[in-house]
């Protein structure tokens, strides 16, 4: 038998996309080293048009030519051995997808490579984790269009679907334009899930509210206007008891996050296209110090926190600062796909990247469905912040959110995604930042010129000649 569809890989992401191919009649066969995996997979897909491999030969003499191979594998040098141990099988027209959260820059340079040789690379971003895979996940492509006309059937197939039927799929531009979509989409995941837990933290530490009673209301805002996936897995979590123990599990965790580079990634080239993603930058560095826990326990003697009586926060005001977060962190992160988009040559619609994340990802929520109308009301829309709909809702929270922040503060709690997103929003509205003295300061030490308000040209100083 001849397989349309190969996946190399068949951890849990591989394997269950793997069998969501085949729930939809499509023949398709999966390779693995490890075969005890191979056989999880053949026993899933009983009944179904599926087959699994451990020789890499065998796998590629299965399927139809030309090709159409996907890795999910770890991002990094296991994607190049990949590629290298399938070299001495691939044939001219064969398609290798790399499925996985690779950096952008090492797509491009495989899509060079393999190119070189006659070979077509796709980069697609996959979204939404092991039951996304399963049942429908959110994806995000990059490559040659032609390319992508030959996969499009497939993939529209297993996508997730929004709430209108269309597929959350989409393809973004050449190269590795669907990889920095998925990265950009990972960087305002880790804005949201710190903000969350920030939120989380104070109805905890400064209302005095249990885990069932944080559940609720987490459960109730994940149906309102905010809700969406992150708000609901929260609740789930905070219900969580530990069967060793009879506790609250989240109770049990240790409180130092990991990850595996993506929001930093996001943040870092955020910085080289001189786009401000500071809800993003301040999550990075929220895991950064979470990591410290030996150093945070012995500092916590030291820095004693404030003795300053918290005031009475309602949850409406909480509610209020996480969605004022939500869409200054959707809106980072949606000027740095477009200045992306120009920069790298990718052409990035802003309003397909939305439209895709409505449905099967991780940071898909009820404001997305806005979101996406914004822009494709508004092709040039500047910022979200200043959309019809969103800036009046943004409006009306603000207050609401500097109640929050300002209340955290007096009470020594950290709130750093809260924070930035707010001075973000002020940053943004302000017609007057105190940006005059830095570029004063700039032109006294380096003679850097600046230019004025009342007249045209650029301008020098001797600041120190009275």
């Amino acid at each position: 038998m001849q397989y349309e569809f190969g996946m190399i890989g068949l951890g849990t992401m591989g394997r269950n996309l793997l069998l969501n191919l085949a729930d939809h009649g499509e023949a398709v066969a999966g390779l693995d080293l490890d075969a005890s995996k191979v056989e999880l997979l053949k026993q899933e897909g009983t009944g179904k048009p599926v087959e699994g491999f451990t020789d890499a030969k065998a796998f590629m003499a299965s399927l139809r030519t030309p090709r159409v191979v996907m890795m999910l594998v770890p991002a990094g040098p296991p994607v190049d051995k990949v590629i290298e141990s399938l070299s001495p099988y691939l044939e001219k027209g064969d398609l290798v997808i790399d499925g996985g959260n690779s950096f952008f820059r090492d797509t491009e340079r495989r899509f060079n490579e393999l190119g070189a040789k006659g070979l077509a690379f796709f980069g697609i971003g996959v979204s939404g984790g092991e039951k996304g895979a399963r049942f429908g996940p959110s994806m995000m492509a990059g490559g040659p269009a032609e390319s992508y006309e030959r996969m499009r059937p497939l993939l529209e197939k297993v996508a997730a679907k929004a709430d209108d039927g269309e597929p959350c799929v989409a393809l973004f531009g050449p190269g590795a334009a669907g990889h920095y979509v998925k990265m950009v989409h990972n960087g305002i995941e880790y804005a949201l899930m710190q903000s969350i837990a920030e939120v989380y933290d104070l109805l905890r530490r400064q209302v005095g509210m249990n885990n069932p009673k944080m559940a609720d209301i987490f459960e109730e805002w994940s149906t309102s206007e905010i809700g969406g996936f992150l708000l609901q897995i929260t609740s789930t979590v905070l219900r969580k008891r530990d069967p060793e123990t009879g506790l609250d599990l989240v109770d049990l965790v240790k409180d130092g996050a990991k990850s595996k580079g993506t929001g930093k990634w996001t943040s870092q080239d955020a910085m080289d296209l001189h786009v401000a993603v500071p809800s993003v930058d301040a999550a990075v560095s929220a895991r950064d110090i979470s990591a410290l826990f030996d150093e945070r326990h012995a500092a916590a003697s030291i820095l004693k926190p404030s003795e300053a009586k918290p005031p009475v926060l309602s949850n409406d005001q909480l509610k209020g600062a996480l969605a004022v977060t939500m869409v200054a962190a959707y809106a980072q992160g949606m000027n740095q796909l477009r200045a992306a988009g120009t920069e790298y040559g990718y052409g990035i619609d802003v309003a397909k990247a939305a439209a895709v994340w409505r449905a099967g990802c991780i940071i898909r929520s009820e404001l997305l469905g806005k979101i996406t109308q914004a822009y494709r009301a508004n092709a040039q829309l500047a910022n979200l912040l200043v959309a019809p709909g969103l800036s009046d809702f943004v409006l009306q929270h603000l207050p609401g959110m500097r109640a929050v922040i300002s209340g955290a503060v007096n009470a020594g709690i950290p709130v750093p995604a809260l924070s930035a997103s707010l001075s973000y929003v002020d940053g943004y509205g302000s017609s007057r930042l105190p940006a005059n003295l830095i570029q004063a300061q700039r032109d006294f030490f380096g003679a850097h010129t600046y230019e004025r308000l009342d007249q045209p040209g650029v301008f020098h100083t001797d600041w120190s000649e009275s």
